[in-house]
């Protein structure tokens, strides 16, 4: 699979100050200097995972998709210029601010930048979160998942599965229409929710410690109107998670545990039951909104038929993690 993961983010807000302190503070990222129009944030090794750029806007500026080999550039470059989207290469000044070797970038039928890049820098310097926690799951998973509002799903499959080859996990059509796909293990880096909208909806990032979750959702509870969606479990990718207001017109996810999947044999489906276990009561929403009632009882239909993942010995995931060697500390 030529794209293999979410490499970075940007968006676009003029609340430089509020996205310092919830990116670092809440979120745990690290801060790092990139001049006053802009801010960075690291989260691993890599120079660079996510930015956020002083401009008007409070909405998703870029997703950048790593591809394997610099030759992919060419091949993706090919197709898109093929199928008639407007695509150009990055320039020099634009890969060395987003801190890659090369790059492409285009834009999806919905307008979103999007940017395909290979060989991301690697910090010599240790990372160092904004506040205490174990750290992200990234590597070959990438930076988590990005998802986005759309008017009509169907508009942009095209685009994501046949041009860009990601590959459908799975979906749902109601009570809108959700789809997610997967460019690696992790059961989805991209998704799209029917909300009959276009922009930014969410981005999730998963923690390696599920204390670290629980102790963000302490910090969020302080501050009013933080919590978007209360504690919860969902039920295709199993991540327990909350969700955040951002100082932007969009929320992020922070999660633990999710799902791994094997794409080689993996089996897109349709999901009829409702997106969590448990859980994740739609705070933003009105008490009396249709929607947030409508989720409330599928969630609390999928508990009365039973319905959880899987115990521990039957999980994949969580059996490799108990079953790796423990490596000793100083």
């Amino acid at each position: 699979m030529a794209i293999c993961a979410l490499g970075y983010l940007g968006v676009r807000s003029d609340k430089l100050e509020d996205w310092s302190s919830f990116a670092s503070g809440l979120l745990g990222m690290q801060q790092v200097d990139q001049g006053g129009q802009a801010l960075s944030f690291r989260m691993d090794d890599r120079k660079q995972r996510f930015v956020v750029s002083n401009e008007p806007g409070e909405t998703l500026a870029f997703m950048g998709w790593e591809v394997e080999k610099a030759a992919d550039l060419e091949f993706y470059a090919a197709r898109l210029d093929a199928a008639d989207i407007e695509v150009r290469w990055g320039s020099s000044e634009l890969a060395d601010r987003r801190f890659v070797e090369r790059m492409l970038v285009c834009h999806d039928p919905d307008g979103n930048c999007v940017e395909l890049f290979h060989n991301p820098m690697i910090s010599s310097d240790p990372f160092k979160p904004g506040r205490p926690i174990t750290g992200f799951k990234t590597g070959p998973l990438g930076m988590g998942h990005a998802v986005l509002h759309v008017i009509n799903a169907d508009s942009l499959l095209w685009f994501y599965r046949d041009l860009l080859e990601f590959k459908v996990s799975d979906y749902g059509l109601s009570p809108y229409p959700l789809y997610f796909f997967h460019v690696n293990g992790r059961h989805h880096s991209f998704a799209m929710i029917g909300t009959g909208r276009r922009g930014f909806h969410h981005f999730m990032v998963e923690f390696l410690n599920m204390d670290d979750v629980g102790q963000g959702y302490d910090l969020a509870q302080l501050e009013d109107d933080r919590v978007a969606f209360t504690l919860g479990k969902h039920t295709n990718d199993w991540m327990m998670s909350y969700y955040a207001n951002t100082p932007s017109d969009f929320f992020i996810e922070s999660g633990w545990g999710g799902r791994e999947i094997n794409p080689a044999t993996w089996e897109p489906h349709e999901t009829f039951v409702g997106p969590s276990f448990w859980g994740h009561e739609r705070l933003y929403l009105p008490e009396d909104s249709n929607t947030r009632r409508r989720l409330r009882e599928m969630r609390l239909e999928t508990a009365r038929e039973g319905k959880q993942t899987p115990l521990v010995i039957d999980c994949p995931w969580l059996y490799s993690e108990l079953a790796r060697p423990v490596t000793a500390k100083n």
